[in-house]
């Protein structure tokens, strides 16, 4: 192999000094599965980052990229279109919640919340609210990296020391190990933490509030689960006031939970749904904001004739061979259930043996839901100041596992694909890894 030279490329969020002192390559993946240059085989236990569903290097959807690179590589969003990304999104429709008929395309998970924030603006003042400017978020929450996204971050470090905007408060973190730990699913305390919403709104005032954007199910910030009924209570205090409810499903869209989305899993609709990464099996950079028909209804009616409704988009919003590899990506979710799959035996399957890990002292809870999951170590700040969940990620590489490591929490998103003998793998070499770094 040529050698490799590691400087110009400034990777993200990576601490990059350390990587080139220890470079972890990844050359090829298939299936549950990625290699090193020198061919050893890794059990990939992030779907790549959240997004490699259906698992990796699928033949169909690289057939449909290539035949749609020779059709057609480009077609300009701006006042034109392509089929196919037409057909992609009545395919995305199909599958959504009831209600949300309306796809907005974008690049990324980041796009997506900072184009479902402007939509949100754009309704309200198309009603005459314009007054309706500020956005409710959540502690622990992960939103993106542009301006807009960075502002809803309630994960410091990803906040800390940015452009941001002033008008955002925070609801309280969902993780409550004290009254939690070992939750299977859902956990049974907590729902009253959304009544802290009310108190903001009496604060802040209805008039002056846009929307509430959260993950149904915290995902960078260390999987958390919501607890019961807590995700209908914001729906219904949202109802109450007349804000907008925003689901940021970037982690837990296209099966994660066992249904197709996290919405329809947990029986709350949004009025807005931010979706990327597994959108076309995290091939090419695609993601969409999902909406009501009435929003976009009231935007448009209230916008003069001959110009855009809403001046936004990006050059490479619906491009037809990210929207090809999304239609041949569904023929497989569909043709293998894999939308749902995490709702049957593989899920439990993987629930059992998460949990089994509960005998290792290190360990202060373990969380799981769907084909998600997450350990919390105890945390040990003299020793590993950046948190325990590093070694151990770094070990596990090192035997044969990709995990990632949050802080004191390691979290995992299989591919829907896995198998019982690739969660019994997993369960091996963490074991493993966690006890030759922590004993």
């Amino acid at each position: 192999m040529n050698e490799l030279h590691l400087e110009s490329w400034w990777q993200p969020f990576t601490n990059v000094r350390g990587f080139r002192q220890n470079p972890r390559l990844i050359e090829r993946a298939e299936g549950s599965y990625v290699y090193t240059p020198e061919g050893r085989e890794v059990l990939d236990i992030t779907a790549g980052l959240w997004c490699a569903n259906l698992g990796h290097s699928r033949k169909e959807v690289a057939d449909a990229v290539h035949k749609q690179l020779m059709q057609m590589d480009f077609c300009p969003p701006f006042q034109f279109g392509s089929p196919v990304t037409f057909r992609f999104a009545e395919k995305l429709v199909e599958h959504a919640p009831d209600g949300l008929n309306r796809v907005f395309f974008t690049n990324s998970g980041s796009e997506s919340v900072d184009t479902a924030m402007k939509i949100a603006v754009a309704y309200h003042r198309a009603r005459g609210k314009a007054t309706k400017s500020r956005f409710i978020a959540r502690e622990r929450g992960y939103h993106g990296v542009n301006v807009g996204s960075t502002s809803l971050q309630g994960i410091p470090n990803n906040r800390k020391g940015f452009p941001t905007i002033d008008e955002v408060d925070f609801l309280p973190d969902m993780l409550d190990i004290a009254n939690s730990a070992f939750s299977r699913g859902l956990p049974a305390k907590g729902a009253d933490k959304a009544d802290v919403l009310e108190q903001i709104i009496a604060f802040r005032g209805a008039e002056n509030i846009c929307a509430v954007i959260v993950e149904p199910v915290v995902g960078a910030g260390g999987m958390v689960p919501p607890p019961r009924d807590y995700l209908q209570r914001l729906r219904q205090i949202c109802d109450r006031f007349d804000i907008l409810l925003i689901f940021d499903e970037v982690v837990t869209g296209f099966g994660r939970t066992g249904s197709a989305f996290a919405a329809v899993e947990f029986g709350v609709t949004p009025d807005l749904m931010t979706t990327a990464k597994a959108i076309n099996g995290g091939t090419v950079p695609m993601g969409g904001v999902f909406l009501k028909e009435e929003i976009q209804q009231t935007i448009f009616d209230a916008a003069p004739a001959g110009v855009p409704e809403i001046f936004h988009g990006n050059t490479y919003a619906g491009n037809p061979v990210a929207a090809a590899a999304g239609l041949a990506a569904f023929e497989i979710y569909e043709r293998e259930g894999l939308l749902t799959r995490a709702s049957g035996p593989i899920g439990k399957y993987w629930e059992d043996a998460l949990h089994s890990l509960r005998d290792i002292p290190h360990l202060i809870d373990i969380r799981n839901y769907g084909l998600l999951g997450a350990i919390t170590f105890a945390p040990d700040p003299e020793k590993y100041p950046t948190g325990v969940g590093v070694p151990v990620h770094n070990k596990c590489f090192e035997n044969g596992l990709l995990c990632r490591a949050v802080a004191d929490n390691m979290v995992m998103s299989p591919p829907l694909t896995i198998s019982e003998r690739e969660v019994d793998l997993f369960i091996d070499r963490l074991r493993q890894s966690i006890a030759e770094v922590l004993g």
